[in-house]
C-alpha cells in the first residue's frame, strides 16, 4: 500500500499524508540543501581567490559584510539542516514516544547552542572584536 492511498481524501487535497507532515519537511529539506550547496559553492570559490591563508588575511576577509553575511547563512543553514536530518534518524529509530521527545529536545538544544557559538565568533570577528 503506497503513502499516498493511505491518505485521506482531505489529506490528498492538502499534501499531507498519514503521517501528517506532507510535503512541507520534504520541500524544507531540499530547499537547505540548495542554499547549503550555493553557499558552499561561495565559500569554496571566495577562498579560491584570498591572496594567502594566515590568519589576518582571513580575519579580513571574514570582517567584510561581503563575506560575514553569506557565511553566517551558512551557519545558520548548515546547523537547521543537520538538525532536521538527525530528527528524522531519531523519529525512524527511536520508536518510545517519550524517548523520542527527550531526544529532539537534547537535540534542538545542542543545535541552538552550536549555531549560536558559531554566529557569536563570526559577529566578533565580523566587528573587529577578535582582531585586539
Amino acid at each position: 500500500m503506497s503513502v499516498e492511498s493511505s491518505a485521506t481524501p482531505l489529506g490528498k487535497v492538502r499534501g499531507l499524508g498519514p503521517a501528517g507532515h506532507g510535503g512541507h519537511h520534504w520541500l524544507e529539506e531540499r530547499f537547505t540543501s540548495v542554499v547549503l550547496v550555493l553557499l558552499s559553492l561561495w565559500l569554496v570559490f571566495s577562498l579560491l581567490i584570498l591572496p594567502d591563508f594566515d590568519r589576518g588575511t582571513l580575519l579580513e576577509w571574514l570582517g567584510s559584510a561581503w563575506a560575514s553575511v553569506p557565511m553566517g547563512l551558512f551557519v545558520f543553514y548548515a546547523f537547521k539542516h543537520g538538525l532536521d536530518g538527525l530528527k528524522v534518524v531519531v523519529d525512524d529509530y527511536v520508536h518510545h514516544e517519550g524517548n523520542r521527545v527527550a531526544v529532539h529536545f537534547i537535540l534542538t538544544i545542542l543545535a541552538i547552542a552550536g549555531g549560536a557559538a558559531a554566529l557569536l565568533a563570526l559577529a566578533r570577528i565580523a566587528l573587529g572584536a577578535a582582531a585586539a
